[in-house]
Parts: structure tokens; sequence; C-alpha cells
């Protein structure tokens, strides 16, 4: 099991938008790039953060200071089309 892996992939998503953006359109995929970056996730844990409620992630970002935040690039027209 990779508990410091799922808990750096929760942190991301929490703090990375672009990061966040991509696993709200393709979650699964978005966590198989990661485990062909070198991150292990256990096929379970890529399952438990796919099945997780998608609006937890938004949600939460929103409670965090924006220093620690990592805005998108994205146009705000792509942004908005994945909202």
């Amino acid at each position: 099991m990779s508990q410091k892996t799922v808990q750096l992939v929760i942190g991301w998503l929490l703090t990375d938008e672009d990061l966040r953006l991509r696993f709200k359109e393709r979650p699964r995929e978005t966590l198989v790039e990661l485990q062909q970056q070198g991150y292990e996730l256990t096929p379970d844990e890529v399952d438990a953060l796919v099945r997780s409620d998608p609006d937890v992630w938004p949600t939460l970002a929103r409670r965090i200071h924006p220093r620690l935040q990592r805005c998108s690039l994205r146009p705000r027209a792509a942004r908005a089309e994945t909202n």
C-alpha cells in the first residue's frame, strides 16, 4: 500500500487546479498518468479515489488559502466548460 502517495495525490487535488480539472474530466486516466510517471498507487487506491465524491475536491480546495493553491493557466472559458 502506498499511503504516502495517496496523501500526496490528495494534496495535489486540493492545491493544483489543473490536476483537479483533469481529474474531474477523466479521473481514472489522470491517476493512470500519475502511475506512469512513477507514483505508486495500487488498483484499489485508484478505484477509491475515482469513486470519491467529485464535488469534494473543489469544495475543500476553496477552503485552502489561495497562497497555497496552484492556479490554472487554462483560459477561463476552458475552465468554465468543466464546471
